[in-house]
């Protein structure tokens, strides 16, 4: 596993909207503000409490980016770019990393339940291509898949791979 900078308390962000369904930039700004200010160590923004399944990649990336300028580098930005398609992660993860992310969230594809030969796969692609450290997202109970001990830990050689939010 690569080396990892993460410690402490980190919050999950919920990404605020207006009654018209857009994201409220000026509540996410107070948010990401009075979280830094209470001495959070690290932000989560567009995972699954911040929505990232239904905002689109632009609003993932504007909510980003409205994080990682409020942040300001005094907190790492853990943005989640998870999907399904492995192409589709990597491009994610592009697009956050330019938005101002200074590690990706990489959850376990959903639904289609790959093997865990399969899982190595999908997560050696995304750290083979991503310019940021990755971390890795167990949540069988929302995915239908668990990443096992031992494929973690053969995750954990890789070098751009520095932890695993565990939640099995």
């Amino acid at each position: 596993m690569g080396s990892c900078t993460l410690h402490g308390a980190i919050t999950a962000l919920v990404t605020p909207f207006t009654p018209d369904g857009a994201v409220d930039e000026a509540a996410l700004r107070s948010l990401v503000a009075w979280q830094i200010e209470q001495g959070i160590d690290a932000l989560v923004p567009v995972g699954s409490t911040g929505e990232a399944a239904t905002l689109t990649l632009a609003e993932r990336a504007r909510v980003v980016a409205i994080t990682a300028e409020i942040a300001a580098g005094r907190v790492p930005v853990i943005a989640g770019a998870g999907s399904n398609d492995t192409a589709a992660a990597i491009e994610n993860s592009r697009v956050l990393a330019a938005a101002g992310a200074t590690h990706l969230l990489h959850v376990s594809p959903m639904y289609s339940k790959p093997p865990q030969r399969g899982l190595v796969a999908h997560f050696r692609a995304i750290a083979d291509a991503s310019t940021l450290p990755v971390v890795l997202y167990n949540v069988p109970g929302r995915t239908a898949s668990n990443v096992e001990v031992d494929t973690q830990l053969a995750l954990a050689e890789h070098p751009n791979i520095v932890a695993t939010k565990e939640a099995s």
